[in-house]
């Protein structure tokens, strides 16, 4: 079988090639795990979590760190590692530093390269930032390109991708919930929700940093609003930025702010919450999974299909808009459950088992 290694250095990353490095251990293949250490407290804790000891941690986590930062600590030590170990296949998700950085190596090394989570686009240089330069930086060094639905797909090919080389398998995010959601689980902040439905909030994205005071102040108002029916919870990033502006905006007794959650906690609350207000990217892809209404909290989405499907609903950032759009959905039952039951549109679960198929084939072909 085949040396395939896999880097990341996020939570986010992890989550979704976790799935896929588990399906290639399955199929024997010989497995390298990499992480960089972008993010540490939290990445290790996941890694503890799920069981799973990277082979080669690079730590390259600093205090305040710059992008630049990441990229120059990573790029060494990375290259270092793929020399040693003389991969067949590197594989890297998503879009953060450690993907560019990931790709540039393989490109150095000449070992051929799968993008997870390929073609998500906003066309925008700095909405996601770094984000959206960093995947489609990607795509350029890319050789198999694992796309989650026909629009993403769409996005490679206006770029001169060559379709033999793409492939739609929906969103790996799907498969992790199997090793996540329990139906026995319980949790401290569940019981103190009690009898009230519960809507989870998550906002950290940087280029959003502006706006917090509008979008705290919003979440606010909605606490007051539905005191008696609802419970927000908001389980808070590490930023220090982040957590200054929520003491300073997240006054009402109804926002039960509580510091990071595990990946099965998470997951888990998640799939008991009536609603989410986010501007993450993941959850927008496994909210509606699980049944739930998702307020995007940004002005631009790499996640369009969502939107258009209708388990999405892009609000931006203003007070406003955010508490007229909490609202329509709280106040009417029949909008709320429209927007609830439609089928998710990145996927059934079955992503890391269409990658590795993939994969197996051109391990097979290359003889």
């Amino acid at each position: 079988m085949s040396k395939l290694m896999f880097v990341f250095g996020t939570r986010p990353e992890f989550i979704k090639l976790y799935p896929v490095i588990m399906e290639a251990r399955r199929r024997s293949h010989d497995v390298v795990v990499v992480n960089t250490g972008q993010h540490r407290e939290m990445l290790d804790q996941l890694l503890d979590e799920m069981g799973m000891a990277a082979d080669f941690n690079l730590k390259i986590m600093t205090q305040q760190q710059t992008l630049a930062d990441i990229l120059a600590r990573t790029l060494s030590p990375l290259d270092q590692v793929v020399a040693q170990v003389k991969p067949d296949h590197l594989f890297v998700h998503g879009d953060t530093s450690t993907t560019l950085a990931g790709s540039l190596i393989a490109l150095y090394r000449q070992v051929p390269l799968s993008h997870v989570e390929a073609g998500l686009r906003t066309f925008n240089k700095y909405s996601p930032y770094p984000e959206e330069m960093n995947r489609q930086l990607t795509g350029v060094l890319t050789d198999y390109h694992f796309t989650p639905t026909e629009v993403t797909r769409g996005n490679l090919e206006r770029e001169g991708k060559d379709p033999s080389r793409i492939f739609v398998v929906g969103n790996s995010a799907i498969d992790m919930l199997r090793y996540t959601v329990r139906d026995d689980y319980t949790h401290p902040v569940l019981d103190e929700v009690g009898d009230r439905k519960l809507v989870l909030i998550t906002v950290h994205r940087r280029e959003n940093i502006s706006e917090l005071g509008q979008m705290f102040s919003a979440i606010n108002d909605v606490a007051e609003r539905y005191a008696e029916t609802h419970r927000l919870v908001y389980p808070i990033h590490m930023n220090p930025v982040v957590r200054r502006a929520a003491d300073e905006y997240l006054t009402s007794s109804n926002i039960r702010v509580i510091e990071p959650l595990g990946t099965t906690d998470f997951h888990n609350i998640l799939s008991r919450s009536h609603l989410v207000m986010t501007d993450s990217g993941g959850i927008q892809e496994e909210a509606p999974s699980l049944g739930k209404p998702v307020l995007v909290l940004r002005d631009t989405t790499e996640r369009p299909e969502g939107v258009a499907a209708g388990t999405l609903r892009l609000v931006g950032t203003g007070r406003e808009d955010i508490v007229r759009e909490a609202a329509r959905l709280l106040d009417d039952p029949e909008e709320y459950q429209r927007m609830a039951t439609i089928a998710n549109p990145y996927g059934d679960g079955t992503t890391s088992q269409q990658i590795m198929d993939v994969m197996d084939k051109v391990i097979a072909d290359a003889g």
